[in-house]
């Protein structure tokens, strides 16, 4: 009987420290080994040319949530899941969304049941705090930090997601004390209703006019108010899908002063700008849909600064902010109100597939980022924030074997008929990557390979996670 399951032999491994050559031994779904050489494996594969990293772990994406009446979301756990793992990704993180006036611990459940049996790869759930009441802070919510959803995600914006100054101090406090992570959307919900009515009675009702509505300074203003009440109440914070200097200033502004907050970005922030919501001249102006998200794409100064903030250690984690819907559907950013007012085009993009290709591109390939830190902001840091680590997040002896090799030189133009997720378009249509993965592994299991998904639906595990070090106060 083989000594291992599996080895990869002969490839560079990276880790968030080290890149070093070696094989690793692969039993009962685990790291068993790291040695020079493995040669007692019931299968090898080779590895040659080819670097093994941590399988990525995308911690910010939306699957199956529920929208707006009339608006479906384009992915289901299987395509988004099945997406994820073709895209080097070997973990994703979406969020248990609770609609007002409803019990929490009611839409956990109720999520859960589309995840189970559903994922091709593993998952677990950050929570959404709508309607924080007497029972939600005092009873559920606890009871759910304890059950392993350990983190939760709140918004200074949106009609029915918007808490206000003192809910988020409440709910900040309930954080504190139970020692969850916060994650916070960060934009003014006042300033971008007085803009978008502004500019509705202009008449600039296109796509374009999106980001023209969400202005960077009303993102540096709802980071600067969270940052604020999470020093007066000491509570660690996790500010998401941040897009260019101002919030960005905001983060290391608290960072230097020794604050506990943490700062995400996204792909769309190094890659795209407000200029994609235009459309082309003699174009369909609701071309532009294609590209509406929150905070919006911003300029190429934005881009800079984000590059500077990733190398500059402001940022810890690099996300999707997934969030899919289809493009020519009447459930989702052609849907008839959508037609007559920017404000009704669904809010998101797809993008678990397409995140890992383009840092690596944009950042080892061109010289931004060392390969250490590309593991670092793909996988481990993840990992280690949200209460998978150890186990996730690295190559180590006793962790699962989540693994992707990549392809560091291999050329690739991104296009949607290359993809896997349920959206009918990618806004990355024709953008070219240097560097791709090349074949995924999770647990143990070859679960994607040269562009074909070969992990099955259910295999996947919804994962518990534990207390995180980082929202110690």
């Amino acid at each position: 009987m083989a000594a291992y399951d599996l080895a990869i032999r002969n490839g560079t491994v990276a880790t968030a420290s080290d890149v070093f050559k070696a094989d690793i031994g692969i039993r009962d779904g685990k790291i068993a080994a790291i040695a020079d050489v493995i040669s007692d494996a019931a299968e090898e594969i080779d590895a040659t040319g080819l670097l093994v990293l941590p399988g990525g772990i995308d911690s910010h994406v939306h699957i199956a949530q529920k929208q707006g009446e009339g608006i479906v979301m384009a992915d289901d756990f299987a395509s988004a899941t099945a997406s994820a793992a073709a895209g080097g990704n070997t973990m994703v993180m979406p969020f248990a969304l609770q609609e007002r006036g409803t019990s929490l611990r009611a839409c956990v459940e109720e999520y859960r049941k589309l995840a189970e049996g559903n994922c091709v790869i593993d998952t677990a759930f950050h929570l959404i705090i709508s309607d924080p009441t007497p029972e939600v802070l005092g009873q559920e919510l606890p009871a759910l930090l304890k059950d392993g959803y350990t983190s939760f995600k709140v918004f200074m914006t949106y009609d029915d997601l918007v808490l206000n100054d003192r809910q988020l101090l409440d709910v900040f406090d309930v954080a504190r004390r139970e020692g969850a992570l916060v994650m916070v959307h960060a934009e003014g919900y006042d300033a971008i209703r007085y803009m978008t009515e502004k500019l509705e009675r202009a008449g600039d009702t296109a796509p374009y006019y999106h980001a023209a509505s969400r202005p960077e300074l009303v993102e540096r203003e709802a980071a600067h108010r969270a940052i604020s009440h999470a020093e007066l109440v000491d509570v660690p914070l996790m500010i998401v899908h941040v897009s260019g200097r101002e919030a960005m200033e905001q983060i290391r502004w608290a960072q230097q002063r020794g604050l506990k907050v943490y700062g995400e970005t996204c792909p769309q922030y190094i890659s795209l700008t407000a200029e994609d919501l235009q459309a082309a001249q003699g174009g369909d102006a609701m071309s532009g849909a294609k590209y509406v998200c929150s905070p919006p794409p911003r300029d190429h100064e934005s881009w800079d600064a984000i590059w500077e903030g990733i190398r500059t250690g402001v940022f810890q984690t690099f996300s999707s902010d997934h969030c899919p819907f289809r493009y020519d559907s009447t459930e989702g950013k052609l849907n008839p109100k959508g037609r007559t007012s920017f404000r009704w085009v669904p809010n998101g993009i797809p993008g678990v597939e397409t995140r890992l290709p383009i840092l690596f591109s944009e950042g080892v390939s061109k010289g931004r980022i060392s390969l250490q830190r590309f593991v670092e902001l793909s996988a481990t840091n993840h990992a280690r924030i949200y209460g998978l680590y150890p186990g996730k997040g690295a190559i180590a002896v006793g962790f699962d074997a989540d693994i992707a090799l990549w392809d560091p030189v291999r050329k690739e133009t991104i296009r949607q008929e290359i993809l896997h997720h349920g959206a009918d378009y990618t806004p990355w249509e024709g953008f070219e990557v240097t560097g791709w993965p090349v074949m995924t592994i999770a647990r143990g299991d070859v679960v994607a390979r040269d562009g074909t998904v070969t992990g099955q639906p259910g295999r996947g595990q919804i994962l518990e996670r534990g207390l995180s070090e980082f929202a110690r106060p």
